[in-house]
């Protein structure tokens, strides 16, 4: 018989300056919070210093912070967590180990970051009052393949790195375009290195039937369509420890960083993460929690378990006190200029970019009863990122009650199945 738990989640953690004390609404947030025996969040920053350098791969922007950021994660009462996301790798292998050291040194168990592929994908494991806790973590949005850890061998040292969750994609387009491609292929010489390559035994033969033109797969078929699926051998990695962690602990649940979309819709999850949550879950995966592209996506109920396909933020900080050179040569600057004409470049005069959408400012916090293996109670609590007018007033967590959060939750959750009702006091209920 398994124990009797409580779990509440958040989503990204994006953190530069230390969050002023008890604002407005903390309380509230918290409270909601330690309502939960486990209390998950993913930590979207790093903890270099001056010794690590940034990196020439990173997250659209360079994020980082100072291990203090840990001091205002304590105070909301969290107490697991995962940084296998796409900016655990922003100042390379010495700012993830700086941060796995930090972390670690402040007693929060954590998943999906490790000095080889085999510690980075290990369950992390949370002891409770009520029982015992498994965390997966893992990531698909990788601005390098260099970010995933590799395995130790018997002579060689493993790779430090996340735990990566890679796809593939494939176009299928009609015979008569197939054609065409193949032409381009065989007459413009776009794949002849590769070719070569593979000739010579240092890449793997394509499969057959496809022809690749930049790092796109197409294939014969008769209708036109865009497919993705979770590479095997990763699922079959996360499947093993979390069949392994099931063994160790009362309940599991899977972190997973993923901003790859199928349609241009950034709520809607691609095809390859679908796959892959219930994936999970068939492994024996109590909930999964996703997150990544800062906003919310639905919430599916597989299986009897929770698959929330992304959080959205629970602190969102978007302007750094300064940024590496690369970022400022990326649009023509130098790091003579200020943060603030790099932050207006990159987002058109506060016109474009991640805080100029509501979407960005809205998030929920589930709250999950699991008994004896069924899950019995879902409730959501909505969540305000909207603080003020101005950019560096934006981005504290506050109650969202009456803002439309829930109701938009629910609308993107409908074709999935899931039904939330709002009771009077503002709080989702997911039907079981």
């Amino acid at each position: 018989m398994r124990a009797n738990m409580t779990i509440t989640a958040a989503g990204d953690f994006m953190h530069y300056r230390m969050l002023p004390p008890r604002y407005g609404g903390f309380e509230e947030v918290k409270a909601f919070l330690e309502r939960g025996d486990v209390r998950f969040f993913n930590l979207e920053t790093v903890f270099p210093d001056a010794s690590c350098f940034g990196n020439q791969f990173y997250g659209g922007g360079y994020v980082f912070t100072g291990e203090r950021s840990l001091n205002d994660v304590k105070a909301f009462g969290f107490n697991v967590l995962s940084f296998a996301n796409n900016h655990t790798f922003d100042f390379s292998y010495n700012g993830l180990l700086r941060t796995l050291d930090a972390v670690n040194a402040a007693g929060f168990p954590n998943a999906g970051v490790g000095r080889n592929l085999d510690e980075a994908a290990a369950p992390a494991f949370l002891q409770t009052p009520t029982g015992s806790f498994g965390l997966i973590g893992a990531v698909s949005t990788m601005e390098n393949e260099a970010a995933m850890a590799g395995r130790q061998s018997r002579r060689v040292l493993g790779r430090p790195g996340v735990n990566g969750l890679r796809f593939d994609g494939k176009v299928t387009v009609p015979a008569e375009q197939f054609r065409i491609l193949e032409e381009i292929d065989t007459k413009t010489g776009i794949n002849a290195l590769e070719n070569i390559l593979r000739g010579e035994g240092f890449l793997p033969p394509r499969p057959e039937g496809l022809v690749q033109i930049g790092s796109t797969l197409f294939e014969a078929g008769s209708e036109l369509r865009y497919e993705t699926h979770p590479r095997e051998a990763d699922v079959e990695r996360i499947a093993y420890n979390i069949e392994s962690a099931r063994m160790q602990s009362d309940y599991v649940a899977v972190s997973i960083h993923s901003h790859e979309v199928d349609l241009p819709d950034k709520a809607v999850p691609a095809q390859f993460l679908v796959e892959f949550a219930h994936r999970c879950v068939d492994a024996g995966a109590s909930v999964v929690f996703g997150h990544g592209p800062h906003v919310l996506r639905p919430l599916e109920i597989y299986k009897g378990r929770p698959i929330f396909y992304s959080l959205g933020n629970f602190l969102f900080q978007d302007v750094a006190e300064y940024q590496p050179e690369d970022m400022y040569e990326k649009y023509g600057l130098t790091s003579d200029t200020s943060i603030g004409e790099l932050y207006n470049a990159q987002t058109g005069n506060n016109t474009k970019g991640l805080l100029a959408s509501r979407r960005t400012l809205e998030s929920v916090l589930p709250y999950v009863e699991i008994e004896n293996d069924i899950v019995k109670k879902i409730e959501l609590f909505p969540l305000s990122l909207a603080s003020g007018d101005e950019s560096w007033q934006v981005g504290l967590p506050k109650p969202g009650f009456g803002l439309g959060i829930l109701e938009r939750l629910r609308e993107m959750s409908a074709p999935y199945g899931t039904e939330i009702a709002i009771r009077e006091d503002g709080i989702g209920e997911v039907k079981l």
